[in-house]
């Protein structure tokens, strides 16, 4: 595949969803509610978020080459104030944050982090 973007597009939405399956059977297997502290809604925004930052930086690869870096902490900068805007608030209406909610959106974070970071650095060094 030619097109680094519609490539990491690809493995994002097939990393996403594999990690998805794997919490949600995990959850069962441990007798946990599969839906709840919105899980799928977590999901879906963290795989939004990889994919329209890894956008950004693909669209300014030219113009910003040097500055690609900083976008890219720019970009993990906007998946936490979503974080704190979206998931924050429900987390905190019982005054605890338990492990489930933590995880809840803290699993899809990291591996799409690690997707992200692996796809870019890969893809920064064909640019040089």
């Amino acid at each position: 595949m030619n097109n680094p973007f519609l490539s990491f597009t690809i493995k994002a939405i097939l990393l996403l969803a594999i990690v998805f399956s794997i919490h949600i059977v995990v959850l069962k297997v441990i007798n946990q509610p599969l839906f709840e502290n919105k899980i799928g809604l977590s999901y879906i925004i963290n795989l939004a978020l990889i994919i329209i930052v890894f956008g950004v930086l693909y669209i300014f690869k030219n113009k910003y080459k040097s500055q690609l870096g900083f976008l890219f902490l720019a970009g993990s900068f906007l998946k936490f104030t979503v974080f704190f805007i979206v998931f924050y608030p429900f987390f905190k209406e019982d005054n605890h944050i338990s492990k489930l909610e933590f995880a809840a959106f803290f699993i899809p974070y990291v591996f799409g982090l690690i997707l992200e970071t692996f796809s870019l650095s890969k893809w920064l060094n064909n640019l040089e």
